[in-house]
């Protein structure tokens, strides 16, 4: 049984069905889309009533299923494991690309199928969005959250840009103490130096072994700050915390051309970066993230924002989204030696072949299937902007395609 659910936002239908990219929802007979539901014989639905992500062949991934987690969210989502075992979404809350007044949510779920908000955590100020965002658990199990974003206000020192991007917002620091239900801030981060963006985080938050936490985030290096926001660069840094996440400091450049940069741990001291540049690029750190490696590509050109996680079997997941103008999605590669080389690339989700999407974020449940969630603007789950969630199984360790 091929099936598509919904969160507490959305519709929900039961049954064998399939979401269409216009809109509509075949089923057994019956068509709905936001405004009407409309009779259709069965047997005119024998045709359409077909899995909208077919098999690629071969031992890839084993799907169970693709659900729209939450409704008109562009989302951006990054996924955390809390300590009770509960998956929570912090994602954008908007149905646009940051053009307009917004905040981050958290949503949970327990299964990675059924989800619901569970707070509102930054409160913007009026006229600015916050969206850009890092998260994960602190030493003592507060769930942090940093987050950055735009403003729609004219700079004295340029003219009025186009709407919320007229400049970087400096970073907030959120901390719960109660699962994600309620919020404090702060509004200390690091401000950047002349010339250069504001700091905007991305990816996870971790321990490190040096019981610090560690995150990162990127800047832009502006053109001309006199007359644009737009960049003639990017860097990504390696952030770091010694107080459980109250106050950052940087620490290294991991990127110095690249933006969105995901960390990991691997352990003794060892990190790897998935950093953002046309494509994934791989650094790694031996000394705790003080000095980083040259660059490992591991994806092609329009295949990007990469997010790291490990698998109970030890292998590390690199999961990402496909931009290319041929196709559309969220794919995933393996690495069974601690991202020294990575497997072939499987196809884990589809989006709308010229639709904004991909931001992937991943963690495996305690049955050991895995939750990636991503986001589109239009997937064969729902014509408009959505979080979407994908229920998976890994291929088994060493395993190849036919």
């Amino acid at each position: 049984m091929w099936r598509v659910t919904s969160s507490a936002r959305s519709w929900r239908e039961s049954g064998r069905e399939r979401v269409d990219v216009s809109g509509a929802i075949w089923c057994h007979g019956a068509v709905k889309n936001r405004n009407t539901f409309v009779a259709f014989p069965l047997a005119a639905i024998l045709f359409t009533a077909l899995p909208a992500f077919p098999s690629r062949g071969g031992e890839g991934p084993a799907i169970e299923t693709h659900v729209v987690a939450v409704e008109e969210v562009c989302a951006w989502p990054n996924l955390t494991l809390l300590s009770d075992g509960t998956i929570a979404a912090v994602l954008f809350n908007q149905p646009t690309h940051g053009t307009s007044e917004g905040d981050v949510e958290c949503w949970v779920s327990r299964d990675g199928l059924e989800w619901e908000k569970r707070s509102t955590i930054t409160s913007h100020e009026p006229d600015t969005i916050r969206m850009n965002h890092a998260a994960g658990l602190a030493r003592d199990g507060d769930f942090v959250v940093l987050c950055s974003g735009w403003t729609n206000r004219k700079q004295p020192e340029r003219p009025k840009q186009r709407p919320f991007r007229d400049a970087v917002l400096s970073a907030w620091v959120l901390r719960s103490s109660d699962g994600g239900k309620t919020w404090e801030t702060r509004k200390d981060f690091p401000r950047a130096e002349s010339g250069w963006t504001e700091f905007i985080p991305f990816g996870d938050i971790w321990v490190g072994d040096d019981d610090a936490l560690h995150t990162s985030c990127y800047q832009g290096k502006y053109r001309d700050p006199a007359t644009t926001f737009r960049t003639d660069g990017w860097r990504s840094w390696h952030f770091r915390s010694t107080d459980d996440g109250e106050t950052w400091e940087p620490v290294s450049v991991i990127g110095p051309r690249h933006n969105e940069t995901s960390l990991f741990p691997l352990g003794e001291g060892e990190w790897l970066a998935a950093a953002r540049i046309d494509r994934v690029e791989i650094f790694r750190s031996t000394d705790g993230g003080r000095k980083w490696s040259d660059p490992l590509p591991v994806t092609e050109r329009n295949e990007l924002n990469g997010h790291l996680s490990r698998l109970a079997d030890g292998r590390i997941l690199l999961s990402y989204g496909v931009r290319r103008a041929d196709r559309r999605g969220v794919c995933v590669r393996l690495s069974e030696d601690g991202g020294g080389s990575w497997g072939e690339s499987h196809w884990l989700a589809d989006a709308d072949p010229v639709a904004d999407c991909g931001y992937p974020s991943s963690v495996q449940r305690a049955d050991g299937s895995i939750v990636t969630a991503w986001y589109a603007g239009r997937s064969p789950l729902r014509d408009g902007y959505h979080m979407g969630a994908t229920v998976w199984r890994a291929p088994a360790p060493g395993t190849k395609k036919p």
